[in-house]
């Protein structure tokens, strides 16, 4: 329930200055274009409000790995658990030159975990190509776990498209789990 209510303010704007992509920060990767590392610390620093050295270092790793991505979320979401556990999120999805698309995901996750958590959220996506392939489920559990400090990230892949969301918030959640997440178009209530 805390879930459901906490991000019941769906018709927000996209926050100020996260949609001012400088186009000459971007190249062209498979005909569509990705962000560099220093525009991702930016837009980092913009959905953070401040970038710490942590969530820097968590990023950097991820762009060593994974290259530069094609696009990332920007957004928040809330979480609980008591074995099974539920997670749900909004953002928004950020392209170079194009306007921003309101997301939102789900997902449950079953395990050793408990406790509740609120975080902001920053996803880097990879391969993603048309806009609308986000809109599925991506697995969880097997894939690179980039940790620092209190700052964690994994990368879930599904059908060639890879996204990693990076998440630093308050709360108390400890365990082990095995999740996937869920991106819509629209708010949905059911995590499945």
């Amino acid at each position: 329930m805390l879930a459901i209510t906490a991000c019941s303010s769906v018709d927000q704007e996209p926050p100020a200055g996260s949609g001012s992509i400088v186009s000459e920060k971007v190249t062209t990767d498979f005909d569509y274009p990705t962000y560099s590392k220093a525009t991702l610390f930016d837009e980092a620093e913009n959905a953070f409000g401040q970038l710490s050295a942590e969530m820097a270092e968590v990023i950097a790793k991820v762009f060593e790995r994974q290259g530069r991505p094609q696009a990332f979320i920007a957004g928040e979401e809330v979480g609980g658990a008591v074995g099974v556990g539920l997670t749900y999120g909004r953002g928004y999805l950020y392209r170079p030159g194009a306007e921003p698309v309101p997301v939102f995901w789900q997902g449950p996750s079953l395990g050793f975990d408990l406790g509740a958590d609120a975080s902001k959220v920053f996803i880097l996506v990879y391969n993603l190509g048309p806009t609308e392939r986000i809109f599925r489920r991506f697995p969880g559990g097997g894939g690179s776990i980039f940790f620092v400090g209190g700052v964690g990230g994994e990368a879930m892949t599904k059908d060639g498209i890879t996204v990693v969301p990076i998440r630093s918030g308050i709360g108390a959640r400890t365990g082990v789990s095995v999740e996937y997440i869920k991106f819509t178009p629209e708010r949905e209530v059911n995590p499945f």
